[in-house]
């Protein structure tokens, strides 16, 4: 997944969401990158899992991508 200027979304990122949650994305089906512990999430194929502040883990797809925001990056 991308952000809107055309960036990949990285696990590590911290982002937000919907301009009012925030969440750090620990894993990245997508590229195939994820924070150290996190390979489980492979299984899920596609798109990024996102720790929330509203909900704890979250799976997005392109199918129920949020408006992404970099906050900060790793």
């Amino acid at each position: 997944m991308k952000y809107m200027d055309g960036v990949d979304i990285e696990p590590g990122d911290i982002i937000q969401i919907a301009t009012k949650y925030r969440g750090k994305v620990i894993a990245s089906m997508d590229t195939g990158r994820y924070l150290p512990g996190q390979e489980g999430w492979a299984y899920l194929g596609e798109g990024i899992m996102v720790d929330t502040d509203f909900g704890g883990l979250v799976h997005y797809t392109v199918d129920t991508a949020e408006d992404f925001v970099l906050i900060a990056r790793a």
